[in-house]
């Protein structure tokens, strides 16, 4: 890799600049209450969360691993990346429940759909989630993306860019997060672009790519027998695993419900949608350029995750190269601000407030900003714990996500759509959900001491695509059962909260909060996802 030069410096250098100079702006409006501090006031118009809907989920392992799946054989992976239609149903089926509710949270959400134990099973489980895995995975794969940018320590790198992204989103909140992310989105669709712009030229454009790789390599459709990417399970889970994700995590969720009302919010999930469309073409592509310039003899790279950064660093002039390397970061530190603000927000509002109902507004902002202080810690912490397993765990987080996905998935999915499901149910199937996941996770890892006939290695050794999407069906019918075999709830307390509770009111405000332009932009959306799908068929 080429090492950066003054130009580069200088782009990096007016990225901080700008950086501070937002994040500064942002602090000095004074957080005097938990809604403005954790949800920006509720006064976010629709660009900035599209926005940090965006940023939020594209972080800088994101950015190297996609590229890394394009430089592998690892296409069918792309499913998970052509979610946008998904992003879609954030904004047109479940937020107007979670505006209507007035929520800060997704297990206050739960609470009022359902009761104070499902809330505290989902937040609990969140923040644990979140800090043992997102945390510590964008932590670790960002201090070796900054060291091997910039050419410094990698613990120099990771601390500092942890410590400079917890300064901002301790002092100034979700209102610095989404701003900042704002930027951030831009400068990595931009850096991205010219990347992708100057690869696809220097390989001789698309055409060229597919005679130097064979049209096979083209295909994200696997048989139904492929032992590891089967396209019914890839498809089914694919989808159960971006539910959970796009729709009722508190990490994407929450960037909408700062929102100044419901149009607004769903306008933000059309154009986080539209921009959803994007990683295909900036990071996916400029993967598959590095491994048909590498085929050739004209690019060397040892791990397909290095693709990105070696193609950058060879192919882009000086300035531009420091613009990347700034888009990179910035992909950095939205993620890590973005986790921050959420792991601070359920602490808060959900495990604290609880405890202490009656604490003053300013002081549940003071427990907000030391809960993210104590998050940036912990992260640090577990630096080195991931220095020695990140081989093996970033791979194996990806399954993992289809093991706790499902039955979170299947509560909220039922909770909105069917009137009938009770506290009970969703209760129960939480709990079962959690302990079912952490037990396959457990014969993962002890797998070989089992005897292969048995019904537990079998268990253990299923394909995790294939378990995810049996183990949703079973959540559904467990809920489902659970639920009818329980007390129906009272209809004073979901009133709005379900599809069959919906007030004339209501619907009346709900038609009015979309236009035919909303309609129609969606639409295309979903073709393009479609087309997408379609192209890459190895034809």
């Amino acid at each position: 890799m080429q090492p950066l030069d003054t130009l580069d410096w200088i782009s990096i250098s007016l990225y901080f600049l700008v950086l501070i100079g937002i994040a500064i702006w942002v602090i000095r409006k004074k957080e005097e209450n938990t809604e403005d501090y954790f949800l920006a006031g509720r006064n976010i118009g629709w660009f900035v969360v599209g926005a940090s809907i965006f940023a939020s989920n594209i972080g800088s392992e994101h950015v190297v691993g996609l590229a890394g799946t394009g430089a592998s054989n690892k296409l069918p992976l792309l499913i998970y990346e052509i979610q946008a239609w998904v992003v879609l149903i954030l904004g047109w089926v479940f937020l107007p429940f979670y505006a209507r509710s007035g929520v800060f949270t997704m297990p206050e959400f739960l609470e009022k759909r359902f009761d104070a134990r499902s809330r505290w099973v989902l937040s609990i489980f969140s923040i644990i989630a979140y800090v043992l895995t997102k945390i510590s995975v964008t932590i670790y794969a960002g201090g070796v993306v900054v060291a091997a940018l910039l050419g410094i320590d990698f613990w120099t790198g990771a601390i500092a860019t942890v410590i400079l992204t917890g300064i901002y989103t301790v002092l100034g909140g979700m209102r610095a997060v989404v701003y900042t992310e704002t930027l951030q989105a831009v400068l990595l669709i931009l850096g991205a672009a010219v990347l992708t712009y100057i690869g696809l030229d220097k390989v001789g454009g698309w055409s060229s790519m597919q005679e130097t790789l064979g049209p096979e390599y083209f295909n994200m459709w696997r048989p139904a027998t492929d032992p590891d990417f089967p396209w019914p399970s890839l498809l089914i889970t694919s989808t159960i695993v971006g539910i959970w994700y796009w729709c009722t995590d508190q990490y994407i969720v929450q960037r909408t419900l700062t929102a100044r009302n419901i149009k607004e919010g769903r306008r933000g999930t059309i154009f986080g949608a539209l921009l959803k469309l994007l990683p295909v073409f900036l990071f996916l592509i400029p993967g598959i350029i590095a491994l048909t310039l590498k085929m050739r003899g004209e690019l060397h790279w040892d791990s397909p995750d290095e693709a990105f950064p070696v193609l950058m660093s060879n192919l882009l002039p000086s300035g531009l190269r420091g613009l990347v390397a700034a888009g990179l970061l910035a992909a950095l530190m939205s993620s890590l601000a973005s986790v921050f603000n959420s792991c601070s927000t359920l602490f808060t509002v959900d495990i604290y407030k609880k405890l202490k109902p009656n604490t003053p507004e300013k002081k549940l902002v003071r427990t907000g900003q030391i809960a993210t202080v104590f998050v940036v810690i912990v992260g640090i912490i577990w630096i080195p714990i991931m220095a020695n397993i990140s081989g093996v765990l970033y791979e194996y987080l990806q399954s993992v996500q289809a093991y706790i996905a499902p039955p979170i998935t299947a509560v909220f999915i039922l909770g909105i759509f069917y009137k009938r499901i009770n506290a009970t149910g969703a209760f129960a199937t939480l709990i079962m959900g959690i302990v079912v996941a952490f037990f396959r996770i457990a014969l993962e890892l002890i797998k070989e001491n089992l005897d292969p006939d048995s019904f537990l290695f079998y268990l253990g050794d299923m394909n995790f695509l294939s378990f995810g999407a049996w183990f949703f069906l079973f959540c559904l019918i467990f809920l489902v059962v659970v639920s009818l075999l329980t007390k129906a709830p009272d209809r004073e307390q979901i009133v709005n909260l379900t599809f069959g509770t919906i007030t004339e009111e209501e619907k009346n405000n709900n038609k009015s909060s979309y236009s035919w332009v909303d309609i129609a932009i969606s639409i295309l959306i979903i073709l393009i996802v479609i087309a997408v799908m379609i192209f890459f068929n190895g034809k």
